[in-house]
């Protein structure tokens, strides 16, 4: 086999193009599964507060798949926790004052604003992500679930 000096510095070149290229990618943000969010409310510390839209959504028997939030009032470092609210429904605006992060089943968005006004975000997008799929979202104060 002959190798020659030239053919060794192009595939030298394409090797670090491509590890570079990885590198530079930006990771996909996704939500938390089901059994990771039931894992951590087995886990959590935090005040849990349950709420649903079972009751009073004409579209709830409709919907393929419901989504389920948890919003918190406090982030501790990369931990997010204190009082929190998780939600399990479809297709609502949620009055969510003074959120400090969240977690979702599925893509929301999180406003600064009451009534999903304002500012919005996607959780999918988040800027920083803390511990078990959480966001860091102070300033909010509303949470688009979208129908799923």
């Amino acid at each position: 086999m002959h190798f020659t000096l030239k053919a060794v510095f192009a595939q030298l070149a394409t090797v670090a193009l491509l590890a570079t290229s990885v590198a530079a990618s930006p990771v996909a943000a996704s939500v938390v599964t089901d059994a990771e969010l039931d894992n951590w409310l087995a886990t959590t510390d935090a005040k849990l507060t349950f709420v649903s839209d079972f009751d009073n959504n004409p579209l709830a028997d409709r919907a393929a798949l419901n989504t389920r939030v948890v919003y918190c009032n406090r982030r501790t470092n990369n931990v997010c926790g204190g009082d929190c609210t998780v939600y399990n429904g479809n297709s609502k605006c949620l009055n969510a004052p003074d959120t400090q992060c969240l977690s979702a089943t599925t893509n929301v968005g999180f406003c600064d604003r009451a009534g999903c006004g304002g500012s919005c975000n996607q959780y999918s997008s988040c800027g920083t992500r803390l511990d078990n799929g959480f966001c860091y979202t102070p300033g909010t104060r509303s949470i688009n679930v979208p129908f799923t």
